[in-house]
This record gives C-alpha cells, structure tokens and sequence, in this order.
C-alpha cells in the first residue's frame, strides 16, 4: 500500500491489482481518494498495475506515482482488471486540493511518459531542483533481489542529459555491491544537495551531480534495513540554529542472511530492536553509527515524524521478514509474525539512554505487518491503514485489513495555537507574514516547523521532511518567518506549516515552497529516451514465451 496526503481534506491510498471490495468501471479498484473529515472512500480509475510503486511531489506540486508490477496472469488477469504492466509506468496527478474531488484523476501514457527502465521495489526522492531521482529496483516483481533481475541505477524525472547519459539510467556500483536484500533502499535529500542511500547493511551519500559515491560505515550487528529485511528510517528536523546540520535515524530490520533460501528462513526469526543514529559530518561519520535499543524488536515499522521533531514509531512485526508465501513457515500467507501493536515515542532532543517512551501510548487489535503505512496528517494526528501479506484479497490469518485507525498525541487533546488565513507560497530566503492565535497559557517559546508528510510505502517515508523556520518577528497576533533559504535545505514543491507553542503545535498549513514552477525539461534526454526504449519491455518479452494470458 501506498498513502500521501495531497490536500488539507484528502489522502490518496495507491494499491495494487486485486479483488479489493470497493470497484470502479465495472472490476475491482487499486486506488482511491480518502476524505480525512467524512472518512469515505473513492475510487479512482488506474491504468497499470501499480503495486510496489513509489512517489514524490514534483517542484510545481505534480504528484508523480512510478514503478509497479507487471499484469499478474492467472489471477488478476487484464482480461478481468484491464490493466497494464506497471514496471515502467510514471502516473501523474495534478494538484487536486478542494473538498470536490470529482476532476481528481491519474494520468498515465507510457507511449508519451514512461521510465527507461521496469523497476519494482525502486525509491523515488524529490531533488533540490525539484526534479526526481529514481533509485534502484527489481526489472521485474518477486521477492529477495538477485543479479539477474537487480536494476543497479538511478534515473530522473523529467529525464536528464547529465554524465552522459541522454536521459537513460546510470549505474551506481553501491546497487550492486548491496545484493540481495536491496529493494525500496532508503533515501533522503540532504542539506548540501547529495543524498543518503542506505540498503541492505551499508549506507552511502551520493553525489548526483558528480556522479560520486561516498560510502559510509556498516551499520552494527550484521542488521540490514531493507527489504525484504525492513526497517524504516527518518531524517531527523534540519534546523538554522545548527546550519542544518542532517543526523539519519534507521530503525529496525533483522540480521537474517540475505543469501539463505526461503525454506531455511522462519516467519519466527527474530527482527532487530535497534536503532542506529549518524551525523552527516565528518566528525559523525568517523565516530559512525550510534546504536539505542527499542522496547520492542520491528521489523517493516513506520516512523512518522511530528510537528514537535520526535518521531512516531509504529507498526511492524517482532519477527520473521516482508513478504508472504516464501519461508518454510508462513502464519497464514505471511513471512512475519508477532505483530508489534504498540506504538513507541522517540524523543529526538533527549539526551542518549532516554529517548524512548511508551507510557501511555495506546495498544491496537489490529495486526499491521507487511502493506501497511502510516503518515502525519494536517491535522497533526497520525493515520494508519493497510496490512496484507497475501497475493489477493485474503481472509486468513493476517488477512487483507480495510480499517483505518488514527493515533492521537497528547498534544491533540489540548488547547492549541491556530494559523489564520492563507499563506500560499513562501519563497526561498523570503520573510512572509503568518496570522496566528496563540492561546490564553501565555507561551514562552514560540517555533515554526515546514514539513513533508512524504510519500509513505512498504515502511519508506524517503520526502518525509522537518525543518525549523527562523521567526524574525513575533507579534501579537502576527509571526514573521523567513522561508528556508535554498531548495537544498527544503526541496522546492509543497510543504505544511505547523506554528508549536510551548510544544503544542497548530493544525497544519499547506504551502507552496519556491515559486511553483515546474522542474527543468531536458527536451533532447526525453526525445533520446522515448527513441532508444519501448514501454512495456517485461510485457513483451514474457508475451515471447507465453502462449496465452492465462498462464505464469
């Protein structure tokens, strides 16, 4: 499952071809706009298979959906779903912000805009340009990643022309070095333009621009991060007061050997409880990663950041890995068991030894393992939906999970300060005016966080972002903040205000960041790239092999 928030009233849920209750043009739908104020669902129409796909806002607001599986034969035939192969699909949907989603819809056309190459399991990060880069992948769909079907290399949208490429892909040795598990790396745009990777056991920063590769230190104890090995990861509020100095935390996992087959792995295998915490210096990276320990092992968890710049932990499975129907031992279909259904706090400004907190912290009914997400939402409270580790729609044991819960900070239930009125764009370096009511406590610190909700899926949160905005001026009923000063410390594109009193933060604002333009087009790399590839190339190439629809 894949969850965004695209306006103050709506979230777009992105799932994949099965026999889901909720249908649309006469078959089952993959995808449909929640209302966060009705709580009621609408379908939306998709044209390709788009489970294991990923996301990002684009620099204008563009929402870009890329990736997928190919047509599953045999069981959600396109004979019955009419879709099409997803691996090398890019949707497209427009800003879409009213409560009236009726003109909401997903553009899709792999004749006009596709990838160069199928990925599945692939990570898509908005750059400092406001562009996407699109990481790593599987060429076709299955489970632990090998190098016959590794797909070792970033490419772009729009495409670029950059290290010689005319808009293909580019190989980073860092993809292949990580074999087998891989998959959804995890990924953040950092401070100075590069991006953290991790997968499997190590981390690096790259430099696209450069085309360099700086690796960083193992992370301990033999615990690898992705999947199907999952954990999640967050990169940690960027504030002025330290010049947005990035610290990575990466939490969960398990130690499983990524090279032993199925049947030697049992959904009983315990996941990992660590968490291991770096600064992004040099200083950081020579001491490397600082390991803490969770109350509880998770392995596919979500964490969720928050207006305050703790951090969520939620969701995930004390044992086994992602996946369903691959080890010796599956409960029901799932390659996991032991769901983990209370949420922990971790306190990121406490001191090291302190930072996690479950007291009071509610324990759901509601296993929530492998498809299942989480995210911040504007009204600062958490949602969390999903949960099916199963081919189809499935009523066993871990079953297909429809419900959606909402976890409430304390925070939720006070007195709380309000933004008044619009502020459609902040500029970068600019100084804007906020309307705000504080409340009647009589605050004594007064602080203003940006944030991305992310693009939320198979425990990546990759746009997930917190930044501390500088007040110049505080009024009465007025702040003055000035935005984040270049698209390297905030990627340019959408973003939700927070004003926090005294740590009680506000409904959240959504805003423009930068000047709403578009991201550069190369128009000679998507030329070179519509001519040198064909869409649908694992389509093709099975229809080869395949006398007809009905067979693998």
């Amino acid at each position: 499952m894949q969850l965004v928030i695209i306006s103050p009233t709506h979230a777009l849920v992105v799932d994949k071809v099965e026999h889901n209750p909720l249908t649309i043009d006469g078959h089952p739908a993959w995808a449909a706009l929640y209302d966060l104020e009705t709580h009621t669902v609408k379908p939306l129409s998709m044209q390709s298979n788009s489970f294991c796909a990923s996301g990002t806002f684009l620099s204008n607001g563009t929402l870009i959906n890329a990736g997928g599986n190919p047509v599953v034969h045999g069981y959600t035939a396109a004979a019955d779903f009419g879709d099409l192969d997803g691996l090398q699909a890019i949707r497209i949907f427009e800003p879409c912000e009213g409560k009236d989603t009726d003109a909401c819809f997903m553009y899709e056309n792999h004749d006009r805009i596709r990838m160069a190459s199928p990925r599945w399991y692939n990570t898509v990060l908005r750059i400092f340009d406001g562009s996407a880069i699109i990481v790593g992948g599987s060429k076709k769909g299955g489970w632990i990643n090998n190098a016959t079907v590794n797909n070792p290399t970033v490419e772009y949208f729009p495409p670029k022309s950059i290290h010689g490429s005319k808009g293909m892909p580019i190989t980073l040795p860092f993809l292949i070095d990580t074999l087998n598990s891989n998959l959804f790396p995890i990924a953040f745009s950092l401070p100075d333009g590069r991006i953290f990777v991790a997968a499997n056991q190590d981390a690096m920063i790259y430099d696209w621009e450069k085309d360099q590769e700086r690796r960083l230190p193992r992370f301990p104890d033999g615990v690898r991060v992705t999947y199907p090995m999952t954990g999640t990861a967050v990169l940690l509020p960027l504030s002025y007061e330290n010049n947005y100095l990035p610290e990575i935390l990466v939490c969960g996992g398990s130690s499983i050997d990524d090279r032993q087959p199925g049947h030697s792995i049992s959904s009983q295998d315990v996941a990992s409880s660590h968490c291991f915490r770096m600064e992004l210096t040099e200083k950081g990276i020579a001491q490397g990663w600082q390991a803490e320990q969770m109350p509880q092992a998770r392995t596919m968890a979500d964490a969720v950041l928050l207006p305050t710049g703790d951090v969520v932990i939620v969701n995930g499975a004390g044992s086994g890995m992602s996946g369903y129907g691959n080890v010796w031992d599956p409960v029901g279909a799932s390659n996991a068991d032991n769901p983990v259904l209370t949420p922990v706090l971790y306190k990121t400004f406490a001191a090291y030894g302190q930072r996690f907190a479950s007291d009071g912290m509610p324990t759901s009914n509601i296993p929530r393992m492998y498809h299942s997400v989480a995210t911040l939402t504007p009204a600062g409270d958490i949602m969390i939906a999903g949960s099916n580790p199963n081919l189809d729609r499935s009523e066993e044991r871990y079953g297909t999970e429809y419900r959606v819960e909402w976890l409430a900070p304390p925070y939720m239930g006070l007195e709380r300060p309000s933004i008044l009125g619009q502020v459609n764009q902040i500029g970068f370096g600019e100084t804007v005016h906020v309307d705000v009511t504080l409340t009647s406590r009589g605050s004594k610190e007064i602080r203003v966080a940006l944030m991305d909700l992310g693009f939320v899926t198979h425990s990546v949160h990759a746009n997930s972002r917190h930044v501390w905005l500088e007040i110049m001026d505080i009024g009465s009923e007025t702040l003055s903040i000035k935005g984040p000063p270049n698209g390297k410390i905030y990627p340019p594109g959408p973003g939700w205000l927070y004003v926090l009193e005294d740590g009680i933060p506000s409904r959240g604002l959504k805003v423009m960041v930068g000047d709403g333009s578009g991201p550069p087009v190369d128009e000679e790399a998507l030329k070179h790239l519509l001519q040198d590839t064909d869409a649908d190339l694992y389509e093709k190439s099975k229809a080869k092999f395949r006398p007809n629809d009905n067979e693998e």
